[in-house]
């Protein structure tokens, strides 16, 4: 009966699993279909709908991991080919005496089939059948920082070369790479490296035997920098073709912010004169990354924003084949119009909002009021002074009497000179006042405003020495955020702009109140992160001129006189950046910056720096604050060696993610790095919070209360600041009670027992903002100018 019972309900078993099977592979016709018609979902089970959805996943993956495979083998095969763009190489060399023409002629040596050109901008083309591919070889002038970046920038593989020669008896640890390779190297790797090769040259020089030692010993000096990296000989014909059959052939490493925007390196120029000041300059070069829209925007480092005309497009100078060349040749050779701007759609070069002054206004005043404020401006002062008094001392001498002056172009009558005067000599005996004659009237002008001097002063505060300001640094560091209250100004006016929160972190803070008045010529994202997403999506899936192509870019508005300084300067590549939707917006821009460790001094909140964020270059003066979570951000008043900040400032917006190298500028005129970092977001609601603390020591003390002083020297201020609560060096929380006598005392109440060598603080706030200090770095007129600043 048992057995009877079990084989049944196997049976069950085995149909109910079979129908759960024949269901399943029914269900997975049906499945993609839900997927692509979304019908027949509701009809299957949970379990059932599980189930199908998970093996709906692996399907989609599968397709993806596919998808993604095709797409690497299909940018391999093109890499270099003659659908694509040339692999272009910089040689970096790390040592300033190092012959770099020396290198560029191992590697054009390397093939005796292959083709050698070189463009009008400097560019050596090297064109190999046998690889199936083209590189093309661009030497920045070396010493030059900024041109040396810029190559990069553009560049699909960096080949940084070193030599050994007159090395066998030396250190070779220390003259492998000099001061400016470290310089240059540091530089690189902040912005972001794209594939690298590491070279050695002048090993041939060296004896056999003390060859390997050589190699081995500069090989631990670059693993330092390049750890998974080998370096490779570069003296003979096999060396060199080994290096470029790496060069088209290893794994290439993406940069992002280059990767996702159109660009190109200048193979050839023109510039035609348009008007007095400006023209027309024509840049043809092979197009990289994204495909490029004439209605879009580009930015040429050192030059500025532009719009184009139009693109055109012509047979690639460099094929690989050269039997095609020579019959392209035959041919009338014709240029072809891709695109032409409209001017309904392009994108306007308006970077800044139009701010309306009255836009906060509710009246509009009178006539009367605006006469009454010009009769303020002209008003003037009789006054009664010493002969040979200056106009500027007459106005700092008090007059109790004197009377404005109507009529400001008209004389003193005699009547209003009794009215200077009215002291008879019948009331004043002449031993105890001096002779009329020895004193005259004038008419001053009423003293200048107080906020002028006030502006004087501040200058000479931003004119501090290193000395002060390492002083200054370390007392902050020590003493954070602690301020001395002022004994000549009540407390309620010197920091009556900040605020009391019971939480730092959780008390509330409107981000539109009390804006500047430079807050109305920014631009500002509801949500920065969606609108980075959708604009990053759009730019893939653009129409625009494909990358791979040579097209040549009418580039209109360029200032003359920037176009001939770029001209006298010596071997300056010339690159260009298609900008994304809104990149040439001024906004406030946030950059995560880590300072160096072996920093020469602290960096000053407010302090001018110069800044390379990915493609765009400018200096500005930033304000320092905490890169921390939250709605709050503390304001930081120096950068300290090893600490990583947010630096804010107004400045064009920028799409993350994009590397971000800061520099300073030192007395000698050379460039320091200071920070690396990247671009964090364009929030003007970013709320940079600057705190004030203010201490006091207890004077007496008993139990749970305390008199405190030194904190306040005035009762007015011990009842200003009443509300807001205290806290202690040691922990303790306290407020207030009431104050004791005129000169600041208090008496204060706490959680617990204090100690009579605890400090008693106080916490203020507010809200701080950067100054519109933004200027972008262009090439100036004289071209020594330019050298130095970018050396």
């Amino acid at each position: 009966m048992g057995t009877g019972q079990e084989t049944h309900r196997a049976g069950a078993f085995k149909q109910t699993n079979k129908a759960h099977k024949t269901g399943r592979h029914r269900s997975k016709g049906s499945i993609s279909s839900a997927v692509k018609g979304k019908v027949g979902v509701k009809s299957l089970t949970k379990r059932l709908r599980k189930e199908l959805g998970k093996e709906a996943r692996r399907h989609q993956s599968q397709q993806l991991r596919a998808k993604k495979r095709e797409e690497v083998l299909v940018a391999k095969r093109n890499l270099g080919g003659s659908l694509a763009a040339p692999i272009l190489i910089t040689i970096i060399p790390l040592q300033e005496d190092l012959d770099v023409k020396r290198v560029v002629n191992n590697l054009t040596g390397a093939d005796e089939n292959a083709e050698v050109a070189e463009s009008p901008q400097g560019l050596t083309h090297i064109s190999i059948p046998r690889f199936k591919q083209r590189f093309s070889l661009i030497v920045p002038p070396v010493g030059n920082t900024f041109a040396t970046l810029d190559a990069a920038k553009v560049s699909t593989t960096l080949l940084f070369v070193t030599s050994v020669a007159l090395e066998s008896c030396g250190n070779q640890k220390s003259e492998a790479i000099d001061s400016w390779g470290e310089e240059i190297l540091e530089a690189c790797l902040a912005q972001g490296l794209p594939t690298t090769i590491i070279a050695i040259t002048d090993l041939e020089s060296i004896p056999i035997k003390k060859r390997q030692d050589v190699k081995q010993t500069t090989q631990e000096v670059f693993s330092k920098w390049f750890p998974e990296e080998k370096i490779h000989p570069l003296d003979k014909p096999v060396d060199a073709l080994n290096l470029l059959r790496k060069a088209g052939a290893q794994k290439q490493r993406a940069v992002a912010y280059r990767n996702r925007r159109p660009h190109l390196i200048a193979e050839k120029l023109k510039f035609t004169s348009s008007g007095e000041n400006t023209g027309t300059l024509e840049i043809s070069g092979y197009l990289r990354g994204q495909p490029l829209s004439v209605n879009s925007l580009i930015h040429i480092p050192d030059f500025g924003d532009f719009q184009m005309t139009q693109i055109d497009a012509s047979d690639d100078p460099y094929p690989l084949d050269k039997s095609r060349k020579h019959e392209d040749e035959l041919k009338m050779a014709e240029t072809r119009v891709l695109e032409v701007a409209d001017p309904a759609t392009q994108e306007s070069l308006q970077s800044e909002n139009i701010p309306d002054p009255m836009d906060a206004e509710q009246t509009w005043p009178t006539e009367e009021e605006l006469a009454q404020a010009q009769d303020q401006k002209k008003r003037k002062i009789v006054k009664r002074v010493p002969k040979g008094t200056s106009e500027y001392q007459a106005a700092w001498i008090p007059d109790e009497d004197g009377e404005p002056d109507s009529n400001p172009d008209s004389t003193p009558s005699d009547e209003e000179m009794s009215i200077a005067d009215p002291q008879s000599e019948d009331e004043e005996d002449d031993d105890q006042h001096p002779n009329d004659d020895d004193f005259e009237t004038m008419t001053v002008s009423e003293a200048p405003p107080d906020h002028q001097k006030y502006d004087e002063e501040m200058d000479f505060y931003e004119e501090k020495t290193s000395m002060q300001k390492l002083k200054e640094s370390k007392t902050d560091a020590q003493f954070p955020d602690e301020v001395d209250t002022p004994q000549d100004t009540p407390a309620r006016i010197r920091f009556q702009k900040y605020r009391g929160l019971e939480s730092f972190r959780t008390s509330p803070w409107d981000p539109q109140e009390n804006l500047p008045f430079d807050y109305s010529r920014i631009f500002q994202f509801e949500n920065f992160e969606r609108t980075r997403r959708r604009i990053l999506k759009e730019s893939y899936d653009s129409d625009g001129t494909r990358p791979g192509w040579f097209i040549t870019l009418h580039v209109k508005n360029v200032p003359r006189s920037i176009f001939e300084a770029f001209c006298a300067l010596n071997d300056r590549p010339l690159i260009v950046f298609g900008l994304l939707p809104n990149e040439n917006k001024m906004s406030l821009l946030n950059v995560v910056l880590k300072s160096k460790i072996d920093s020469s001094e602290p960096i000053k909140s407010k302090e001018r720096l110069i800044f390379q964020c990915g493609f765009r270059r400018f200096s500005a003066c930033p304000i320092f604050s905490q890169h921390t979570n939250g709605s709050k951000h503390k304001f930081v008043r120096y950068l300290q060696p090893e600490d990583t900040v947010v630096a804010s400032m107004f400045a064009p917006i920028i799409f993350p993610p994009c590397p971000v190298i800061c520099y300073k500028e030192m007395k000698n005129g050379s460039l320091e790095v200071v920070g690396r970092g990247s671009v964090l977001s364009a929030d003007p609601n970013r709320l940079v919070i600057k705190r004030a603390v203010l201490s006091g020591h207890p004077f007496k003390v008993h139990k749970r209360s305390a008199v405190v002083r030194f904190m306040f020297f005035e009762r007015e201020d011990i009842n200003w600041f009443k509300p807001i609560g205290l806290r202690t060096k040691y922990g303790r929380r306290g407020h207030i009670k009431e104050p004791l006598g005129t000169h600041g005392h208090m008496k204060c109440v706490f959680d617990g027992q204090l100690k009579s060598q605890d400090t008693i603080l106080m916490n203020l706030y507010k809200r701080v903002f950067p100054k519109w200090t933004y200027e972008p770095c262009l090439i100036t007129s004289g071209a020594s100018n330019e050298e130095n600043m970018m050396e």
